[in-house]
């Protein structure tokens, strides 16, 4: 081609890509297939991740011209559809809905769920007194129950993750009789208790395993009572450690180690003690080598030293 030539395409096309903007380019449009094909199969802050790697890469590169701009447009629009995960591709979903569904019963499930909400850490899903008007599945966050002491003090009655499902305290009054804090960053599916009510008595594997939610939560109240009546302090923390890491352990988190998203005070408003008291106990254990403790990272060494301790080789849910 004749050199002289080489300004006239120059002109026509544009200056040649850049290696920045070439693998801004790849990343774009490869990064949403890839999430496509994780959506059913990887956890979902694993392809959140990956969506958050990909807008650093967009806004490191030099995109400039109108088609990375189309591109960019598209392919956002795809992530943002991928994301929304239904109930029926959910990977919650054997945690918190029946297994035992048709194609047909997943897709009228799908349409139960009115809207889905993210709360900040701190903030309050709902309050003792409101009104009650649906029930919410947990898809990623902890939350904590309170009700208000006598002497103003905050009780805690119960703690909550992913997979679970909270209002139930709602269902006999018509108003809500404790409060739900996020204690982290978190989201829920928001479930209109009387399209519930309808769409159970048409489905009865969902009727049953709304059933067994609510008998869960009395057997949860039956092993508090438990708790706070006949158990001494070490009891009371190390049945609380196995039946926590045994919850995160069923929604594939590991057997031995896990993070704490409540604080010591917490703890002891749930279990009955005092923070002074809850201190000692973890420093007892770990003077016996039965856990490690770095701040709220805790790592169970010897399980079974903890089950003796409770004196059962099954710890109820508490």
């Amino acid at each position: 081609m004749p050199a002289q030539a080489a300004p006239h395409i120059a002109k026509q096309w544009g200056p040649p890509a850049s290696p920045i903007s070439n693998a801004v380019k790849v990343n774009v449009v490869l990064m949403p297939l890839i999430l496509k094909t994780q959506v059913h199969c990887a956890r979902l802050d694993e392809y959140i991740s990956a969506h958050s790697q990909r807008e650093a890469i967009i806004s490191r590169g030099k995109i400039s011209d109108q088609l990375d701009i189309d591109h960019i447009t598209l392919h956002r629009t795809m992530i943002t559809q991928s994301i929304k995960v239904a109930c029926s591709n959910c990977n919650l979903r054997e945690l918190c809905m029946p297994l035992e569904l048709n194609e047909d019963e997943l897709k009228r499930l799908d349409e139960l769920v009115a809207a889905r909400r993210k709360i900040s850490r701190g903030d309050i899903l709902y309050r003792n007194g409101e009104d009650f008007s649906a029930l919410y599945a947990i898809r990623t966050g902890f939350f904590k129950t309170t009700v208000a002491a006598e002497d103003g003090r905050d009780q805690v009655t119960g703690f909550q993750m992913a997979g679970e499902v909270i209002g139930l305290d709602g269902i006999v009054s018509d108003h809500h009789t404790c409060d739900a804090v996020a204690l982290e960053d978190a989201e829920v599916c928001v479930m209109n208790f009387d399209r519930l009510e309808d769409l159970s008595r048409e489905i009865n594997a969902l009727q049953r395993h709304v059933h067994k939610i609510m008998s869960r939560e009395i057997v949860r109240e039956n092993g508090v009572m438990l708790l706070l009546g006949s158990m001494r302090a070490d009891e009371r923390l190390a049945a609380f450690l196995l039946n926590l890491v045994q919850r995160l352990h069923s929604r594939g988190f590991s057997q031995s180690e896990l993070i704490l998203r409540m604080t010591r005070e917490e703890i002891g408003s749930y279990l009955g003690l005092k923070l002074e008291t809850v201190s000692r106990t973890f420093s007892k254990f770990v003077e016996e080598g039965i856990v490690e403790v770095k701040q709220r990272h805790v790592r169970i060494l010897n399980q079974d030293a903890l089950k003796l301790i409770v004196n059962t080789q099954n710890c109820q849910p508490i």
